[in-house]
């Protein structure tokens, strides 16, 4: 039996050549003293979660899944989402793709892009089906799906200086990935509302203070927090986790609640108007003069 399961494996591995597999919007590394899968975020051109990023990151949580299969679940102890951009996490979907599929009532590659923006939230949500702990190291602003990925996984570590938002609000919209879903269970509904309503920038610090953020970090030192809690040095960081685990025990997430909520947002997406898309334009132009400032 056991060699029937190896060479399963190996035809598995083949099929997806997980090992020479080259990503152009990711990069990856293999912790092996510490059992840490690192995977750093290069959205081109801009640090959005591009259908290549997406792919791309699909891809590796395969890699992941597999080699966990294949070491019975000993390959990994963690995995950590980061980004390779210097000052941002991410900036959340891709707003020039959705801009032109809306202006195109494509409502084909809007759900489908929908969808692929959920799934590796899900695999977070569900630890891709692995006995690991997935961990987001914000080391620069978070916005719109850039904190929606940030809260699907069971630790986030962010420095204080760091900004998350929702800005969707100012074009009428509204997050699609399962923000409330996960703010939810993290604060209630009543902030999560407000949260995703207000369209302001928040501190790392503010939301440390409220339950959102589990380690707030100095500038530059989120890897050091992140190796401290690993190293079981932050009691504070484990109860957090621990509680976590409780919430999603009490108030699971399903695949088919994002699902729904995919579709809600596509169809409401579809019907903006030429107000709100201007405003959208303007949020895309403001965003690349961040980015070459």
């Amino acid at each position: 039996m056991r060699n029937s399961v190896r060479v399963n494996n190996a035809a598995r591995s083949d099929k997806y050549n997980l090992e020479h597999h080259e990503y152009s919007q990711l990069k990856t590394h293999y912790d092996k003293k510490n059992k840490i899968g690192w995977l750093y975020m290069n959205g081109v051109p801009r640090p959005y979660f591009t259908p290549q990023l997406l792919n791309d990151i699909a891809h590796y949580h395969q890699h992941v899944q597999l080699e966990m299969e294949m070491s019975e679940q000993t390959q990994y102890d963690y995995l950590v989402f980061a980004s390779d951009e210097e000052n941002i996490f991410s900036l959340g979907r891709d707003l020039e793709l959705i801009y032109q599929l809306v202006k195109q009532q494509n409502k084909e590659k809007l759900s489908l892009y929908a969808k692929n923006c959920i799934a590796p939230l899900y695999q977070h949500l569900t630890h891709l089906n692995s006995d690991l702990v997935t961990i987001s190291l914000v080391q620069g602003d978070a916005l719109g799906g850039g904190f929606e990925a940030a809260l699907s996984t069971d630790i986030i570590i962010a420095e204080r200086v760091t900004q998350f938002a929702f800005p969707e609000v100012l074009f009428n919209s509204f997050p699609s990935m399962g923000g409330f879903s996960l703010l939810n269970r993290k604060v209630g509904a009543a902030v999560a509302e407000n949260i995703m309503l207000s369209g302001q920038l928040f501190t790392a610090e503010a939301l440390y203070e409220i339950g959102i953020i589990d380690i707030l970090a100095e500038k530059g030192d989120a890897e050091l927090e992140l190796y401290k809690f690993i190293k079981g040095k932050n009691p504070a960081a484990q109860q957090r986790h621990v509680i976590r685990k409780v919430k999603e025990a009490c108030h699971p997430i399903s695949y088919q609640e994002l699902t729904r909520i995919s579709e809600i947002w596509v169809n409401a997406i579809l019907k903006t108007n030429e107000k709100d898309l201007r405003m959208m334009q303007r949020l895309i132009v403001r965003q690349s003069r961040l980015l070459v400032s």
